[in-house]
Parts: structure tokens; C-alpha cells; sequence
């Protein structure tokens, strides 16, 4: 039996009316064949391009039409993109391309994309049935953090009597110096309290993925794969740890989202 391929959601323009009209097919990720496109969700442009899925046997490209004379990059392209992935990914499996992803025409898509990756792409879908990802983000309250460095470090304490009061000219050594045992100190805390928090949460995911801080006294900032049917089981440990670490560390957990730090299309 051939390989079969489908358009399904909105018919797409003949090709000589995409010619005319210079539009190419961007490509947001590859879902199941079959997976219901939410009627809420909107793609890239102004207006906002209808997104819809080219299928081609067990699996299909999520895609909408975009004026290749118009550069990607505008306001709200880069969230329309992430917001349609993370949609879906709390409806099933999906493994996201990276932003600015776009072929000539629909055929393109079939015959460049999906038709020669489509094992690969079957196989990570299967491995994702049920899984989608989840952010945790923690930040120091600085003031605790800062106390107890002061309280581990006796150099730091001296450092800091020394400086009190006196111009900063005339203590550069000593505050760079303080400033550099800081630094030091948070991050050996978050390694610690990163690890802590993953060894806590052993059973509520699959996969962990350590992301670089945002900020200098971020305390935690790591991805999980997990069971999207766990999530009251996530969100219970995560409210655990965040009554633990009140007033040290202020926790976020966001999610369901697409499972962009374990699976990045490619094609």
C-alpha cells in the first residue's frame, strides 16, 4: 500500500494563488494524524494565519500560511508560536520546531518533512503519549540567603563589618572581594536545593533538564518531563517544598507545556 497524505482544517490555496500571493507553509511541530486543531488557537501574522495540520500517514505537521516577503520576528510572533505548541501539548504529544521554521508549499512539507522523517517522528511521538513538560523557577529571597551566608562565613562577616559605613572607593578590595564569596556561596546553594528539589519530586517526573539561572539569585530553574495525568501529583509535592522553603525561596511551577528542553524537531 502507498503512503497516504491528507490536508485536513482549511483547504489550502491552489498553488498558483500561493505563488501569487509569495506564501510558504511555517511549521510550528509535528502531533499525531488525527489530532483536533483547538478552534481558539491562533497562528503567526496579522491577521493571524489559520493553523491546520498537513497529514501524511501516522503523523502531521502543524502549519499555517505566512507571507515570505514579511519577516518573522514581529511582536507576538514568537509567543503565537510557543502559545499554539503549548496548547496542544496539554491535548497529547508534540515535538516542537524552533521558531521560523517554513517550507515553499504544502507539498514541500510532505516531501521535505514529514515523508522522510516520518519513523523518527512516529517513534518520539510514541515515547511522549502521555508525558508533556513542566517548569520549575525559584528565586532566593535575598535578604534570607544573604543572612545566611554572612552566618557561614566568617570571612564574609568580617568583609561586611569592614565596609559598613565607609565609602565605596576606599573599600573596592573588600567589596569585590565579598561580592565574589556571594556569588560562590549561591551558587553552591543552588546546586544543593536544585538537587534536593529533584530528589524530592523522584516519581512525578521522567526526565529532569537543568536550565542556566536568569538571575543571580535564582535558586532553582530546571524542566521535567512528566505524566500530564500527575499534575495534581506535581503541583501537591511542589506546594510541600514551597511551605519548607517559605520565606527562602518563592517556587513556580508552569506547565503543561511543549517538551522543548528533551525533544526538538528537526527537519
Amino acid at each position: 500500500m502507498g503512503r497516504s497524505t491528507k490536508v485536513s482544517g482549511a483547504s489550502v490555496p491552489k498553488q498558483a494563488t500561493r505563488q501569487r500571493q509569495n506564501l510558504g507553509s511555517y511549521v510550528y511541530g509535528i502531533v499525531p494524524a488525527g489530532t483536533k486543531v483547538p478552534s481558539d488557537v491562533q497562528g503567526l501574522g496579522d491577521p493571524a494565519g489559520k493553523v491546520r495540520l498537513i497529514e501524511h500517514e501516522d503523523i502531521a505537521a502543524l502549519v499555517s500560511d505566512v507571507n515570505v516577503d514579511q519577516p518573522l520576528g514581529r511582536p507576538g510572533d514568537f509567543l503565537a508560536h510557543e502559545g499554539l505548541l503549548d496548547a496542544m501539548a496539554d491535548k497529547g504529544p508534540v515535538l516542537p520546531f524552533r521558531f521560523g521554521g517554513v517550507l515553499a508549499s504544502t507539498e514541500a512539507v510532505v516531501e521535505e518533512l514529514l515523508a522522510p522523517h516520518h519513523d523518527d517522528f512516529k517513534s518520539a511521538l510514541d515515547q511522549l503519549q502521555g508525558y508533556a513538560e513542566f517548569v520549575i523557577k525559584g528565586r532566593y529571597a535575598e535578604q534570607t540567603v544573604l543572612a545566611e551566608i554572612l552566618a557561614e562565613s566568617p570571612e564574609a562577616q568580617s568583609l561586611r563589618e569592614a565596609i559598613r559605613g565607609k565609602p565605596e572607593d576606599a573599600t573596592r578590595n573588600e567589596r569585590i572581594r565579598l561580592g565574589e564569596i556571594i556569588t560562590a556561596s549561591v551558587e553552591a546553594k543552588r546546586a544543593m536545593d536544585t538537587q534536593m528539589l529533584l530528589d524530592g519530586l523522584t516519581g512525578h517526573y521522567m526526565q529532569a533538564s537543568l536550565r542556566d539561572p536568569t538571575h543571580e539569585w535564582d535558586a532553582v530553574h530546571v524542566a521535567l518531563l512528566s505524566e500530564r495525568d500527575d499534575q495534581k501529583g506535581l503541583e501537591k509535592a511542589m506546594k510541600e517544598f514551597g511551605e519548607r522553603w517559605a520565606g527562602r525561596v518563592d517556587l513556580r511551577l508552569l506547565g503543561p507545556m511543549a517538551p522543548y528542553d528533551f525533544v526538538l524537531a528537526q527537519g
